[in-house]
């Protein structure tokens, strides 16, 4: 519904990769970085823009992705709270986003499977609706990315602590477009050196 657009993609991809040891938004996939891909499924979806929340690393980032965040389609946030959880990188990308677009796209910068015809066809499944928040289902379980319209951005910005907008979610069901999405693999996240390795194997092999 129209009311909905123009929609940003907001790419969370600001986190320190505690557990791994090491920056994962830089690892290497089949000769792309892993949040190259996610800036490439964006890119190259329906999405009117694209913004990328950086914290930890954020410079190292910047200077190995310089090319790419030329794109006059993408627009880098700085999340100088990064320390504090999740909600302050969803914070940050709303605040950037909020006045000129009707509704968000809260993407993971480690989920670097979901495609463009992934976001498009979570797009229009939230566009065609009636709701006003759309999430992916896989296997009964909630994923990302999800989708909120300006409805909600109040609400979001409330957001404290490391919890995304989980809370929200679950209070607001009958608002809810749960979308099911069979292949598992789209949200498979890396956090570990095995996340990596299986999802390596994955993009080796596909």
């Amino acid at each position: 519904m129209s009311w909905k657009k123009p929609t940003a993609g907001i790419i969370l991809a600001a986190g320190m990769s505690t557990r791994l040891g090491k920056s994962k938004q830089l690892l290497h996939l089949k000769g792309k970085c892993l949040l190259e891909r996610v800036l490439d499924a964006c890119l190259g979806s329906e999405l009117d823009k694209t913004f990328l929340v950086l914290g930890h690393q954020h410079q190292t980032i910047v200077q190995t992705l310089d090319q790419q965040l030329r794109h006059p389609n993408i627009e880098v946030v700085i999340n100088s709270n990064y320390r504090e959880g999740q909600s302050q990188s969803l914070r940050a990308g709303l605040l950037a986003a909020s006045n000129a677009y009707a509704s968000v796209m809260f993407l993971l910068g480690d989920q670097p499977i979901v495609d463009s015809e992934m976001i498009d066809f979570l797009l229009n499944r939230f566009w065609n609706s009636r709701k006003d928040i759309c999430i992916p289902v896989n296997r009964g379980k909630r994923r990302n990315p999800v989708i909120f319209s300006s409805n909600w951005y109040d609400r979001l910005l409330e957001i404290k602590g490391d919890i995304g907008a989980r809370q929200i979610i679950a209070a607001n069901v009958q608002h809810v477009l749960a979308v099911d999405v069979e292949n598992s693999m789209y949200f498979h996240d890396i956090d570990t050196e095995e996340d990596y390795k299986r999802l390596l194997n994955y993009i080796t092999n596909k």
